[in-house]
């Protein structure tokens, strides 16, 4: 019987399988799936919180890239996507989502590269810029000034939710059930909240590199935008149409950064 349900599903794991490729076995083992569009100038895109690199595909970054000259490396981050998934805290602390970023840039043998991050991804990208010195410039869309506080409690209350004590958030109802509307795994969303970096002013007052920092007019989820900018020596803000759900997938989001690119 067993081996008769195992013939019968066997096409359907081949297919399953299949997506997930191509795959990067990243520092601890952790498969990791990306997608690679366009010759040139690297640029990795790392998408935000309760999503995947199929987001970016919602918009006209990666072909806009690509038209001109860039090439795109989309990731899944650990976690989302058809990347691995692990049931433990430790696999998601220090900084192990920024890692794997800059382990498979270097196994796809890049030793420059630019880094867009929005919302969540914008997080690790100020991250990453205190920790890759491969960067040559760095994109921060969808983010404020808010994730330089370690104590911020948005992002507690969301590491408690989807930690079993959504209970006690009613305000992270409609997060949680859009999660499991979507199949996002949601043991590893309070994970991803708890380990979450923290980068602080002192931190970005330091990074030398150009950043763009760059939100939707009506886009104040994650704090003071125009502060944030404030904080990086070398940064350029811009503001386009759009709230924090629209922006990343706007012609006007893609523009701004591949004129900041070249």
């Amino acid at each position: 019987m067993k081996t008769l349900i195992f013939i019968l599903l066997w096409p359907l794991l081949v297919v399953a399988q299949h997506e997930r490729e191509p795959l990067f076995t990243s520092f601890d083992g952790t498969k990791i799936h990306y997608e690679v569009t366009g010759e040139g100038t690297p640029v990795v895109l790392l998408h935000g919180f309760m999503s995947s690199s199929k987001s970016w595909k919602r918009g006209v970054l990666i072909q806009t890239l690509a038209d001109n000259g860039f090439k795109v490396i989309n990731v899944d981050l650990r976690g989302n996507g058809v990347s691995d998934k692990p049931h433990s805290l430790a696999a998601y602390q220090e900084n192990a989502e920024i890692k794997d970023v800059m382990a498979l840039m270097k196994h796809l043998g890049f030793k420059k590269y630019h880094v867009v991050g929005y919302s969540r991804g914008a997080i690790l990208v100020a991250k990453q810029l205190t920790l890759d010195k491969h960067i040559m410039k760095a994109v921060i869309g969808g983010a404020g000034v808010d994730f330089t506080n370690p104590n911020w409690e948005r992002r507690k209350m969301f590491a408690e939710a989807f930690s079993g004590k959504a209970h006690l958030y009613p305000e992270t109802k409609g997060a949680i059930e859009s999660a499991r509307r979507n199949g996002v795994d949601t043991l590893v969303m309070g994970y991803l909240q708890k380990v979450q970096p923290t980068t602080l002013p002192s931190e970005l007052a330091k990074v030398k590199k150009p950043v763009l920092v760059i939100s939707g007019e009506q886009d104040s989820d994650n704090g003071d935008v125009p502060a944030l900018a404030k904080m990086i020596p070398h940064s350029t803000l811009k503001t386009v149409p759009g709230n924090h759900g629209n922006t990343s997938i706007s012609e006007a989001f893609a523009k701004e950064i591949v004129a900041f690119l070249k």
